[in-house]
This record gives structure tokens, C-alpha cells and sequence, in this order.
């Protein structure tokens, strides 16, 4: 089930960040409770899928600088459909309800998550300073994106994944 983040999932969430595979964090004291607390509290706002009543995964966007700032899963959910779900979703809010023109992040390439950011439509725009290839996605990509896919909020498979508030 989704729902919106709040700072009571903290440790969860922070759970999820330090279990993945691939993007780790190289100093994990960079990104702390304050940063979760500005982002879901203010700055932002963040969404997380539950699976069997834990926290399988996590989306936050960054509403300030219209980037998404996070999108984790942790990696006995992965091939689940939860981070497509997050991110189906956590777009949804940001150029519908936030009325975002558009959206930015940055990943490092060869990963997964570079596949999975390509496939859902975004586009390579350059790189970072620190080598991570810069993606955008603007509202119409989106809309034409989510027209391919026939709405991919409703849950194609099992399981107790589905979409919540």
C-alpha cells in the first residue's frame, strides 16, 4: 500500500537507503534526520509502499528545486513493482497536485536505476560534477509516457501492493 511519508518513518526509510545494492551512499553521515525532516516536513514531499506491514520502499520529491531526491526500495522487494509504483505515484502528485512544468534527478550510470529512469521516459540531459548522468522529465513526457503504459497505478499482480492516499 502507498501512503505519504512522515518523519515518524525515519528509521525506515533510512533502513531502506542503507540496504540498497547499488547508488550507496559513500558517507552515510551526509544524509541525516534533519535532511529526512526538511525534505518530508517542508521542502518536499515523500511517499512509502508497504508490503506484508514493513516499509519496502520510499520516493521523496524535492518541490523546491523540482527534483526527485530520492527513490529507494529495499532489495528482497525489488522486481515487486514497488519502485515503479513509487514513482508512478510520487510523479502523479508532482504535475498534477504541485502543478510542476517539469522534474530533474541524477543517478550514476550503468546502474539500474539509470534502465529503470530511461525506460519510465526521462532524459539524459548531461552530466554532474561528480559523474552522475543528469535526467529531466517534463509534464507532456509524462502524460505521453503514462499513455503508453495504460496507467500503471493499478496494480497488475498480486500481493497486497495498491495504491493508498
Amino acid at each position: 500500500m502507498i501512503h505519504q511519508a512522515t518523519i515518524a518513518d525515519y528509521d525506515a526509510l533510512h533502513g531502506v537507503r542503507m540496504a540498497v545494492r547499488e547508488n550507496k551512499l559513500s558517507d552515510p553521515s551526509k544524509v541525516t534526520f534533519k535532511d529526512y525532516a526538511s525534505m518530508l516536513e517542508g521542502q518536499g514531499k515523500g511517499w512509502v509502499c508497504e508490503d506484508d506491514g514493513r516499509i519496502a520502499g520510499f520516493a521523496i520529491a524535492d518541490l523546491q528545486t523540482a527534483s526527485i531526491w530520492a527513490l529507494f526500495v529495499l532489495p528482497d522487494s525489488e522486481g515487486r513493482g514497488v519502485g515503479k509504483l513509487l514513482h508512478h505515484t510520487m510523479l502523479e502528485w508532482c504535475f498534477e497536485k504541485a502543478r510542476l512544468p517539469g522534474l530533474r534527478l541524477s543517478t550514476d550510470p550503468g546502474t539500474r536505476a539509470e534502465a529503470f529512469y530511461r525506460r519510465a521516459g526521462w532524459q539524459a540531459a548531461g552530466a554532474e560534477a561528480n559523474g552522475e548522468i543528469r535526467f529531466v522529465l517534463t509534464k507532456q513526457q509524462w502524460l505521453k509516457q503514462r499513455r503508453r503504459e495504460n496507467n500503471p497505478l493499478k496494480n497488475s499482480g498480486g500481493g497486497s501492493l495498491k495504491e493508498g492516499s
